[in-house]
C-alpha cells in the first residue's frame, strides 16, 4: 500500500480562490513551460485536468530565490 503525502491538490481554474499569487494567466504560463522552468514537479495531469500540488509548488517558489 502506498503512503500519500498530506498536501492539497488544486485545480487550475480554482487557484485563485486559495492564493493570491500567481493569476491564472500567470499560472498557465507556469503550467505551459513546467519542463523548462521545473514547476513540472508541482503539476498532476489527470485526463485533461490540471492539478497542482500546493506544498510542492511553494517548495518550488523557495528553491527560486535566487534565479532571476
Amino acid at each position: 500500500m502506498q503512503e500519500h503525502n498530506s498536501t492539497r491538490l488544486i485545480t487550475e481554474p480554482d487557484w485563485n480562490n486559495y492564493h493570491p499569487w500567481p493569476s491564472q494567466a500567470g499560472l498557465r504560463h507556469l503550467i505551459f513551460h513546467a519542463h523548462e522552468n521545473g514547476i513540472d514537479q508541482a503539476i498532476r495531469r489527470v485526463g485533461r485536468r490540471v492539478l497542482i500540488d500546493e506544498a510542492a509548488f511553494f517548495d518550488w517558489i523557495d528553491r527560486q530565490g535566487g534565479r532571476r
